[in-house]
């Protein structure tokens, strides 16, 4: 998720990047953050790039706040538009950009966080990770490309996509804690859980994975597993089609 922040004051640019990269930290987020002093250099940047999130300054010299925002609507009309200023003088024109919302100066650090919350529910599925260590090495692993976790003795065992495998000391419930209510990933069995984007079919009480993985099921549980990973792709639909009115 690619963020720009467009300001001509770098104490105001370093700051709200502190509070984006630390709000990207605690959600698990991968974010990309692209810092302008100027309109200018955000328009020409703007030729080669698309932003999920866009925070404007109103006021800076030659190209304006406004004026860079209507040209970033001539463009892109799904990029969330969050105005930053210091007087609410011109928040009709600003509004007129169709922005999201707009923080006055100076900012709170919990007025940025819920900004940011509230753009993450309009926006389509931002892109997630987990970090691990294996073999002493800090590894970011993307919820994307994660298809499985298995418990192996006091390690967990991680199957990516192209059935790469890491492996991390680390227990399932500091896993489970660590990714917090992300729907996508589902228990089966005790030290399995699968990640439903890649869950193939189920047949003969097993979770088989698209790279033909199977993993046993808990018999009881058969019928609440497989409505679960169905909710979830129905969701996943739902929300696809909400995002494209």
């Amino acid at each position: 998720m690619k963020i720009a922040l467009v300001d001509d004051e770098q104490t105001c640019l370093d700051e709200i990047s502190c509070i984006c990269e630390k709000f990207a930290k605690e959600h698990m987020l991968d974010i990309e953050i692209a810092a302008f002093t100027n309109g200018e250099h955000f328009l020409e940047a703007l030729e080669e790039n698309d932003y999920s999130i866009v925070f404007m300054d109103i006021y800076m010299e030659k190209v304006g706040g406004i004026s860079a925002a209507l040209t970033l609507r001539e463009k892109s009309s799904n990029c969330i538009l969050i105005f930053l200023t210091s007087s609410r003088e011109h928040m009709p024109d600003a509004f007129s950009c169709h922005a999201f919302d707009y923080i006055t100066k100076p900012f709170l650090e919990q007025r940025v966080n819920n900004v940011l919350s509230d753009a993450l529910k309009v926006l389509p599925n931002p892109e997630k990770y987990i970090e691990i260590y294996s073999s002493r090495e800090k590894i970011r692993i993307l919820f994307n490309n994660l298809c499985f976790v298995t418990t192996n003795a006091h390690y967990l065992e991680f199957g990516l996509v192209g059935k790469t495998m890491l492996r991390s000391r680390m227990t399932m419930s500091e896993f489970l804690q660590c990714i917090g209510e992300e729907p996508r990933f589902i228990t089966v069995n005790k030290g399995i859980v699968v990640n439903a984007d890649y869950v193939f079919d189920f047949q003969d009480n097993c979770c088989i994975m698209e790279d033909g993985t199977k993993f046993p099921i808990r018999v009881r549980d058969c019928l609440k597993i497989e409505q679960a990973v169905r909710e979830y792709h129905f969701e996943k639909i739902r929300k696809k089609q909400q995002c494209r009115r």
